[in-house]
């Protein structure tokens, strides 16, 4: 499993904003569908609300990649 690391640049980021900027999604439509078809968990948890907000310190799962947010600079 690929473990990637996004830096946040503010308090939080939409969890379909997410997949789409860390790569896993091509778009944020794409990553709604994602999202809305159960491939995303959040802290070892399945996710449905597309615009979940994630914050530094939690880990995003999707399609076999994890993306753990740390705070920005």
């Amino acid at each position: 499993m690929e473990t990637l690391e996004f830096t946040l640049r503010g308090e939080h980021v939409a969890l379909c904003d997410l997949l789409k900027l860390a790569g896993i999604a091509d778009s944020g439509g794409q990553g709604k569908l994602l999202i809305a078809s159960g491939e995303a968990s959040v802290d070892g948890r399945p996710e449905s609300r597309k615009t979940a907000k994630i914050r530094a310190g939690q880990t995003v799962t999707c399609l076999g990649r994890t993306v753990r947010v740390v705070a920005g600079a």
